[in-house]
Formats: structure tokens, sequence, C-alpha cells
């Protein structure tokens, strides 16, 4: 689904991926994974082409860049934070992309976002404002307008940030639920632990230092890496990148 190939991403002469190659397979949940500042949400923004990288390239669905940002997005985006316009409704946060790239009736994208919050669980709160919902519910929002466009490709930002144990548990199983059902495939930055070993297939380890991938792999796999700086990361010792 994805292909990068010697990416390198800053901006002017400050680096903070240099030289980076990775694939994403079709269907897996795929993480970006490292300590504070290694660059991680940047790399995204990359990713889905709200930067342009120094150099290297990057394919979605064998389409790179500029061609990847003309028109009708390929993929769906979860920003850290929801990103829900606060002056509109659920529903019609969720009915914006398809009122914005396509030209179907009123009354067929209403039903087509009530049937995307249904998908995530949130048709009951679809006339409320984002601000009468919780931190969970509006992570679920946002993944439900990410989805308008019924892409194959998610992109989330710390889905669990901020939430309690329950509700981030419940975010980990609604996303192997739409992996599995529609079968997305989802590329997802986060740091909780938990939800790794719960939901990720593959993974990289980037590292603030070196300004490079450390690790790749399958998270449980990376677990008993003699390498300390990776096995730090993943039991959370005090030597963590």
């Amino acid at each position: 689904m994805i292909e990068v190939l010697d990416l390198t991403v800053g901006w002017g002469d400050t680096r903070l991926l240099e030289n980076a190659s990775f694939r994403v397979a079709r269907g897996d949940v795929f993480a970006i994974l490292g300590g504070s500042g290694c660059g991680k949400s940047t790399t995204l923004r990359f990713l889905t082409g709200l930067e342009q990288p120094l150099s290297g390239s990057i394919h979605i669905d064998g389409v790179g860049a500029p061609r990847l940002v003309e028109g009708r997005p390929p993929f769906g985006v979860m920003f850290q934070h929801g990103a829900l316009f606060g002056s509109m409704t659920v529903v019609e946060n969720v009915a914006l992309p398809l009122r914005e790239w396509t030209r179907l009736p009123p009354d067929v994208v209403h039903a087509m976002a009530r049937a995307k919050l249904r998908l995530v669980g949130l048709e009951g709160a679809a006339d409320k404002l984002p601000s009468e919902l919780s931190g969970g519910m509006k992570k679920r929002a946002a993944i439900a307008r990410a989805m308008a466009l019924e892409p194959e490709l998610l992109f989330l930002d710390e889905p669990s940030a901020g939430l309690d144990p329950v509700m981030s548990a419940g975010l980990d199983e609604l996303i192997l639920t739409l992996k599995r059902v529609v079968g997305l495939t989802v590329v997802v930055v986060t740091h909780e632990l938990q939800s790794i070993f719960a939901i990720v297939d593959q993974c990289i380890l980037l590292d603030k230092e070196t300004r490079s991938i450390i690790a790749r792999g399958r998270p449980s796999e990376l677990r008993e890496s003699g390498d300390p700086r990776i096995h730090s990361f993943f039991n959370r010792t005090a030597e963590a990148v």
C-alpha cells in the first residue's frame, strides 16, 4: 500500500529523519514509533502530503507526489486532537468531505454520514456538537469523518492520547474491527505500549539521535531485541529512546 524510499524530512538545515525506507503492506496496522521529538507525527505529515520531503519518494497505492496531493485524497486522516469543527454537529463534520469531494444529493450525503457514525458506534450522537462529546467520542467521530470517502487507507495520529485505559481499549477494538470488516490499511502514530501490542502488525522505531529507523518488525519480536535502545522502548525501562 505504501512504499517510502530514501526519505529525508525536515525544514531548512534541520533534519528529523534521513534516508529512511520502509513499506506498509496492504491490510496491516502499521505503527510509527519512537521517543519524544524523534519526528513521528512530522513523518505522518509528510506521508499525507501536508509537507514536502527534502529528498526521497513516497508512493501510496502506486501513486507518488505531486499527483498524490491533487484532487480527492486517496486516504483518510485522524489528527491527534480530532480537529472537529466546533460550530458543526457531529454528523455535519462527518458529511463535510462528502460535500467537498462528491456531487451526491444532500439526503444521500446525510445518510452516508450517519452510516459512518453507526459504524463507529456514534449514531446516537449525530446531532450533538463536539463540545458535548467525551474525549473517546471525539476520536471516534474523527475516525468516522476520515472514513467518509471510503478510503482503503487511514492515518491515525495518537488515537489513544489523553484517553483512559477503558476508552483506549475500546478504540483499539474499533481499529481492529475496521481492519477486519472494512479491510482497511492503517498507519498509526502512538506511544501507548498496550495499544502497540494489541493492534499493530508491523512497526518502525525512529531514533532522535541518529535521525534514522533503528528497528522494524513485529512489536512482540522487537521486545526481545538485544539492542538496549530497542529493548528499553518496548519494555519501558529508563534507557528508552
